[in-house]
This record gives structure tokens, sequence and C-alpha cells, in this order.
């Protein structure tokens, strides 16, 4: 995929995050909803790359809850990212915002600060999801330096950083978005974020599978790249009325 900061992120790390064979079953790249989904409300994010949506049929074709890409780095701005966020509070789609990581670039606390002021703020409304860490595979290392060239310690480290600064202008600790590999590979599995810090898991198959080191359920699962719905293909786990305490915080 394109290195473009008008593609999801998503998209981006699509083959460096696992074979093409576990992004396939029988050949087919997920679109439908997993058996796990079974009554529990869909989901979907997007960034600049889905630019204008049209958030009625959105929700129409399911949409209950939506993350929209805000900022990356500290350099970046989702450019349709207020219309993004206003239409879909408006189509009555809860709605949460999330920072994509470039952790070599700057300290947790400078990207923390950058994405809160540019989209990451929280209210307890209940139509506001808690910000959110993108932390994943580096989508511009070409294959290389997968954990941003950063020792384990270091990106354990930052994301702790980013996460104290979240909470300190919100209220709220991030969601973190990861998968089981990345997290094993660049934090050395670690467990310091697990009891407080609710899971998004990033994992194409029909099933959830294996969780990383220290969570025992995930909050959010993202399943696929592709579905019914503009962006990436979600589902939280729970009801919507659990959606909507979750939000609520």
């Amino acid at each position: 995929m394109a290195l473009s900061r008008t593609s999801s992120p998503r998209r981006r790390r699509a083959a460096a995050l696992t074979t093409v064979a576990a992004l396939t079953i029988g050949g087919t790249l997920l679109a439908e909803l997993p058996a796990q989904g079974a009554g529990k409300p869909r989901g979907h994010d997007v960034s600049s790359h889905q630019k204008n949506v049209n958030w009625q049929k959105a929700k129409n074709k399911g949409a209950r809850f939506v993350y929209i890409k805000a900022t990356e780095s500290t350099n970046y701005r989702n450019p349709y990212f207020s219309r993004q966020y206003k239409g879909a509070r408006n189509a009555g789609i809860v709605r949460g915002a999330y920072h994509f990581a470039l952790p070599q670039k700057s300290s947790g606390k400078a990207q923390a600060s950058y994405f809160v002021r540019n989209g990451g703020a929280w209210r307890r409304d209940g139509w506001t999801l808690p910000p959110t860490l993108d932390i994943e595979y580096n989508p511009y290392g070409k294959g290389k330096h997968p954990c941003y060239g950063l020792r384990k310690s270091t990106l354990v480290s930052w994301i702790g950083s980013f996460s104290n600064e979240v909470v300190r202008r919100t209220g709220r600790r991030p969601v973190i978005y990861t998968n089981a590999r990345w997290w094993k590979q660049c934090t050395g599995n670690s467990r310091a974020f697990a009891a407080n810090h609710a899971l998004w898991l990033a994992r194409y198959d029909e099933r959830a599978g294996a969780l990383p080191a220290g969570w025992s359920y995930w909050t959010f699962w993202q399943y696929a790249d592709r579905g019914r719905l503009p962006g990436d293909q979600n589902l939280f786990n729970g009801s919507m009325a659990q959606l909507k305490r979750f939000a609520r915080g």
C-alpha cells in the first residue's frame, strides 16, 4: 500500500501486520460479521481517506459507533476531521478520535498534547468515546524497523508518557489499539497497561484470537478492512447500553 497520509494507517500496515493467509479465510478478505460478533454493536473507523462520509447512510447500514483519525505525530491533522466528527454525531453515531503514533519522532507527552488540542478531547456526554492511541507496526519503515528503531523499554515508557498526558488533559485513559504480534515484539509483552486501558484489538480473522499480554478481553475488535461500512470494520464487546456507559466513563 502507498504510504500516504490520506490513506488509513491500518490499510498502510496491513502487509506488515500479519501474513496474507491470516488475513483471509478461503482466500477471501473478511467483510461479513464474524460469528463472535452476533448481537454486538457494529462500528467502523475512518481517516482522510474516506473524505466526506455519508453518515446517515452508514447508520442505516448498522453503524453505531465510529473512531475518526485526528492526528499523527505532531505535524499532521486530518483535514476532514471536523466535518467527519460533527457529521457522525449529527447522525446519532457515538464517535471518538484516535492518534496515530510515530514514537521515533517526538515524546509521548508531546504527541498526546498535540492530539488533545486537535480533536482528542473527551466529554462525559455519552456520545464521545475515550481518546485512542494507535500504536502498531511502523508504516514508513518499508518492512524495516517495525518497532521504530526503539528499544522495548523505550516504547513502554513512551506509551506511558502518552497515556499520562491524555489522562491529565482529559480525565480519561486512552484506549490502546494494537495487535498481539506487535505488542510481543515491540513491548516485550508488557502488562503495564492492561489494568486501566481498554484494548482495541487489530486482528483480521474469523475469531479475535490471542490478545496482547495482560488483557483478558477486547473492548473493540477491528476484524476487517472493508465491508458494509466506510473504512475498517469493528465491533464493540457488549450491548448498545454498555457502549453508551463506556462512552460516559
